[in-house]
């Protein structure tokens, strides 16, 4: 290949470098995006990272959170992982600047592969890649997400080649991307990316039935499952960990029946039905996807000192709090819990798509349309509960993921995706030029029409009322009518926005099919509106303001006086900030060994014992898992510390066991009232089953930690009588191994959620070990599938070459 004609995509992704970096510029001055989720997640593995720091290696579990928890969904490092090198030197540029740049690419081998010229592509791409959803969720920091959304175009594009017969690039395509995918560690955004392709498959399926190709099909779908199996064994190590630790987790299946209150409770194998919906989108708000600020935009906007808010407040209050509430201004009236930004698809992209609805023929129109109504009706989630129900009661894995509203982002690949081929089939020469006028009057009527209707109408046909509108009023009567106020003035001049950037779009088409203005004008025009269209809402929600120093992102925490004092106890404890809602903090755990933490996946039955006592304040459950030191508000709000004398320590023995039969029971057992930490111990049947539930006490028998790593555990121990030994540790099986002397030791778990183990007569040495085999076993079928999916592709590709030379 010649370098003329690979120059245009060499120049294509310069550009994608270039605006990312433009975009995200403050990165070319060292600084860093400051995001609310990487400042929980620094806090939650800063014992992971200082381990490797002093060890050199994995420590695959941290104390530092929810009392104890395998780091494989916090921050960990897999042997093999030779994808994520792949992955390392594809996003070069820094973050955020990567995920745009992933983003571009993406679309842009997606549009290739589709047969847009380049020239479409790169438009294309770029106004893709300023997606308000996809801009947003760099600003809180879901890094993640990103990460996967940026894959998904590229996984599309090699099963669309395999489809176009292009067999060995579509396998080579799909098995490398769908590593890449996987390895982004965000299985939600890889679930929905498999609905999308298996409505695709069912579009194929009845198209290879209608042809008599149903032999082809099978070939195609042969490749397709070897390339997507060598991918899943490529990531073995964290596919295998993640399936360990899901089983284990709020994702898994829970063994109570009952409520804190008591009360009976439905037995879940994954999130509640509440959870899992609690943000759903409204089915009005999918306008947002059109007009941005619908609904009145983010949760609170910068309405500025024109406004209604500001001009009511003024006069009434202090000035500096009338400017404070019209800097943020709550002005979001939809229905979920909160919203950082609108999911704008873009004015243009969505008259694009129903252009495209016109001129687009074949499956290709026909999957990505199924695509866009089934994700919308999904994201509705509780809205449309008939639909939703079925999906979380019958569809595999469906209930293992919360949020149903980022279902959308399938919406936000398929509408821009359909929009650039309706521009593509507008520019070929295959349709005649009054079918594509006439059809560019429908676009135009359809869209134009519809905001127009809600520009002209939409102020007396919506209420504007929020949920929290009625606290307003109570704070301040007329506040919640001048919020509206400002709520209908948004809606107003979005819409006038939408309506004005359809008639400019449909305007320069009508132009270019009227041969008024050449091709590469019209779409330089259009790729001007698009980007327009998409990069102004995006930055009205992160920008240059987002960017801190590097050292407050990558040191997001210092110490106060209270960390400082607590810090002097260089023993082996717990601290409990009860400063905010622990199970919502990462912060505690950067400097300290927190009861609480902050992850989408939290150990499950830590957070039912969190719900069920620590919650209420059992005082017997937060001693028997050593939380030495309490943070709290003073009266003065300041923050301030106790020290808890009663802790019961690292390890104990006891002299009373209470057997049970059930989850339930051992989890009502632990009540302050009926239960005491330090002489008793509640056991499950399936635990251990003694003959003897009374253990002669031995009052010289000493338990004491020696030796404390993240992933290892001394103690020494010395009794006259056989012991039973409690120790403040999570259990977690498998993983968790003991040593007794140096021999395997059997223990169990106790208390709910700690460990527990028969201690014999006489001084011993015990060690527990963190030895997780599903690393060794992942790593190794890593290597073999990476191997193999080179291997592949190198036969393949040599075979091929062999044919054409002959």
């Amino acid at each position: 290949m010649s370098i003329k004609k690979i120059l245009p995509y060499l120049v294509s992704v310069v550009v994608f470098a270039l605006v990312s970096l433009i975009y995200f510029h403050p990165v070319l001055e060292g600084k860093k995006i400051e995001q609310s989720d990487i400042r929980q997640f620094i806090g939650m593995s800063k014992e992971i990272v200082d381990y490797r720091a002093e060890f050199d290696e994995e420590p695959y579990w941290t104390n530092a959170a929810f009392g104890g928890m395998p780091s494989y969904q916090v921050s960990t490092y897999y042997p093999n992982d030779f994808i994520k090198k792949i992955d390392s030197v594809i996003r070069f540029l820094p973050r955020p600047a990567d995920y745009l740049f992933l983003y571009f690419v993406g679309f842009f081998i997606l549009l290739l592969t589709l047969r847009c010229d380049w020239k479409l592509a790169l438009i294309g791409a770029l106004a893709f890649g300023f997606s308000t959803y996809f801009i947003i969720i760099l600003g809180v920091g879901h890094n993640a997400k990103a990460h996967a959304i940026g894959y998904i175009p590229i996984v599309l594009a090699g099963i669309l080649m395999v489809f176009q017969k292009r067999y060995l690039w579509g396998f080579m395509l799909t098995a490398l991307a769908m590593a890449l995918e996987i390895n982004a560690s965000h299985p939600q955004m890889t679930y929905y990316l498999l609905f999308a392709v298996l409505i695709l498959g069912v579009f194929k399926l009845i198209e290879a039935v209608k042809e008599q190709q149903l032999h082809i099909l099978g070939k195609q779908l042969a490749i397709l499952i070897v390339a997507v199996i060598l991918a899943i064994g490529t990531n073995a190590s964290s596919l295998l960990a993640t399936k360990e630790y899901v089983a284990h987790s709020t994702r898994g299946k829970s063994d109570l029946t009952i409520n804190e209150n008591g009360s009976p409770k439905q037995q879940t194998s994954g999130l509640s039905k509440e959870y899992i919906t609690a943000y759903s989108y409204g089915k009005l708000e999918t306008f947002n996807l059109f007009i941005p600020r619908f609904m009145g935009g983010a949760s609170v906007e910068n309405v500025g000192t024109d406004s209604q808010i500001y001009r009511f407040l003024r006069g009434k209050v202090d000035p500096r709090q009338a400017l404070y509430w019209s800097k943020s201004a709550p002005t979001y009236w939809g229905t979920q819990p909160g919203v950082s930004a609108p999911a704008y698809i873009g004015a243009v992209f969505i008259f694009l798509f129903i252009l495209g609805l016109f001129l687009v023929k074949g499956t290709l129109k026909k999957w990505l349309l199924a695509s866009v109504i089934f994700f919308i009706a999904l994201s509705w989630g509780k809205n449309s509960a008939f639909l939703t129900d079925f999906f979380i009661d019958y569809m595999p894995l469906y209930s293992k993921f919360r949020a149903v509203s980022s279902m959308q982002v399938m919406v936000e690949i398929a509408i821009p995706l359909l929009g650039i081929l309706g521009l593509k089939e507008l520019f070929s020469e295959k349709i005649p030029k009054e079918i594509k006028q006439k059809y560019l009057k429908y676009a135009l009527f359809i869209t134009g029409g519809l905001a127009g209707v809600f520009m002209i109408f939409g102020t007396y046909i919506f209420d504007f009322i929020g949920a929290g509108d009625g606290q307003y009023d109570a704070m301040l009567p007329g506040l919640a009518d001048a919020i509206q106020t400002d709520r209908k003035s948004m809606f107003f001049t979005d819409s006038l926005r939408t309506l004005l950037l359809i008639i400019a779009s449909a305007g320069v088409l009508w132009l270019f099919l009227k041969e008024k203005i050449k091709r590469d004008i019209t779409l330089l025009i259009i790729g001007g509106l698009l980007l327009f269209d998409m990069a102004t809402v995006a930055h009205n929600y992160v920008n240059a303001s987002h960017f801190v120093a590097a050292r407050k992102v990558d040191k997001p925490f210092v110490a106060s006086a209270i960390d400082k004092e607590i810090l002097k106890d260089k023993s082996y404890y717990r601290v409990a900030n009860l400063a905010g809602n622990p199970m919502n903090d990462g912060a505690t755990s950067y400097f300290h060994k927190s009861i609480g933490g902050y992850h989408a996946a939290k150990p499950g039955r830590y957070q039912e014992l969190y719900y069920h006592h620590i919650a209420a304040n059992n005082m017997e459950v937060l001693n028997m898992l050593n939380v030495k030191y309490f943070m709290f508000k003073g009266a003065d709000e300041r923050l301030d510390v106790q020290q808890n004398y009663e802790a019961n320590g690292n390890a104990w023995f006891v002299s009373n066991i209470v057997l049970v039969d059930t989850a339930n029971e051992e989890i009502s057992s632990l009540k302050s009232d009926v239960f005491n930490s330090k002489t008793a111990v509640v056991i499950n049947k399936k635990q251990l089953n003694p003959r003897e539930v009374t253990i002669p006490r031995d009052s010289t028998a000493v338990i004491k930690l020696t030796v404390y790593k993240a992933n290892e555990l001394h103690y020494q121990t010395f009794a006259k009588t056989p012991q039973l030994a409690v120790f403040s540790e999570m259990y977690y099986q498998p993983g968790w191994n003991a040593y007794l002397d140096g021999e395997k030791t059997k223990h169990f778990r106790a208390n709910y959620v700690l460990r527990a183990m028969e201690i014999p007569a006489g001084e011993h040495r015990l060690v527990f070990k963190f030895e997780p085999t599903v690393i060794a076993t992942g790593g190794l079928i890593s290597l073999i599938s990476f191997l193999l999916m080179l291997g592949i592709a190198g036969v393949w590709f040599f075979i091929d070459y062999r044919k054409k030379m002959q």
